[in-house]
């Protein structure tokens, strides 16, 4: 007889032993168990029942019988598991939806544009259609002389709508001619446009519902990202209107034929950017001017300061108060002999 310690339902022991074989067999020949104590692996696979009328007499059961009953409860379970496997996916599939089209809608909400006669018929397309404001920040110094034209006609076309425009330059652009000329056909239509020492990249806002900016992520040229999401447009938004404060109007007086060049105020960033370790490339990157200018700064001011050395320059600059607001001292003359203040190195 097998031991029923070695039993524990039709998963662990899928099959009657050899001694229960034997014993249904003789089961199923005399209709009836032939002893009271059957081995334990028939009764746990249901092939044997007590008879009717007489529960001490053991009866064979046939064998689908028995696998109808041992497999009912499992396949009961497994259906109900289905189920729930189908609301799940039902109920996923709802939030699914969701989740699909606002992905869809945040990928709408950023479109990449290549190549420079896309991007400027997407800029006119979409500025012709502004109705309200018109923010545009330049960085970089001059423009060229064809795309001043295109853009003068934009602006002048908007600004017969009724369309506020106010634009962003660096305070170079004071030195460019046609760049001011631009500047002065636009503000004598009504347009304000201000200079900066530093803008922070170029940047086009229509009704502060959609926005163009250059697209970082390629290293080429000529590409730009045309942005609607609201989130990202007002964030764009609320950054033009911190440089616009800080920003200097272009205003042209009757005795004038260009606006004042801020030179001084030009110089002072030049100066601060030295201090804070940029070269003259980055510096010159930053406030849209030659490197040649920036240099040209730097050795008026170390003539000032009696400097010999860009690292002398700059200790002499964070020492002298320059940087904030106080008057460059008068240059005292030295002595043949006199070893100049401050660090010395060599000149960068």
């Amino acid at each position: 007889m097998c031991d029923i310690s070695d039993v524990s339902g039709p998963e662990a022991h899928p099959g009657p032993c050899d001694e229960g074989i034997t014993f249904y067999r003789k089961a199923v020949l005399l209709g009836r168990a032939p002893t009271a104590e059957p081995p334990a692996c028939l009764t746990e696979l249901g092939l044997l029942t007590a008879a009717l009328g007489d529960p001490s007499v053991l009866v064979p059961v046939p064998p689908e019988v028995a696998t109808t009953a041992l497999l009912h409860p499992m396949e009961q379970q497994i259906l109900e598991q289905q189920q729930q496997v189908a609301a799940i996916r039902t109920a996923m599939s709802q939030v699914e939806s969701v989740y699909r089209t606002l992905r869809r809608e945040g990928r709408d909400n950023v479109q990449r544009l290549s190549g420079a006669a896309v991007i400027a018929a997407a800029v006119a397309e979409t500025t012709q259609a502004t109705e309200r404001e018109l923010l545009t920040a330049h960085p970089g110094g001059s423009r060229p002389t064809d795309v001043l034209a295109r853009s003068l006609v934009l602006a002048l076309d908007a600004q017969k709508r009724g369309v506020r425009q106010r634009t962003l330059y660096q305070h170079s652009v004071r030195a460019h001619y046609p760049t001011l000329d631009y500047i002065k056909a636009v503000t004598e239509a009504g347009i304000e446009v201000r200079t900066v020492d530093e803008v922070f990249d170029r940047l086009i806002i229509c009704d502060r519902s959609v926005a163009f900016i250059p697209d970082k992520e390629l290293e080429h040229h000529n590409h730009a990202l045309k942005v609607t999401d609201p989130g990202v447009v007002h964030f764009l938004a609320s950054v033009f209107e911190h440089a616009w404060e800080r920003a200097a109007p272009v205003v042209y007086e009757s005795d004038q034929q260009r606006p004042p060049l801020l030179t001084d105020e030009t110089r002072l960033r030049v100066l601060q950017l030295m201090v804070d370790g940029y070269t003259d490339a980055a510096i010159a990157s930053r406030l849209g001017i030659s490197s040649r200018t920036v240099a040209s700064h730097l050795k008026r001011v170390s003539e000032i300061l009696g400097s010999n050395s860009r690292a002398q320059l700059a200790y002499l600059t964070a020492q002298s108060g320059i940087l904030d607001g106080s008057p460059p001292p008068a240059r005292q003359p030295r002595g043949p002999h006199e070893q100049p203040a401050g660090p010395t190195g060599p000149t960068a």
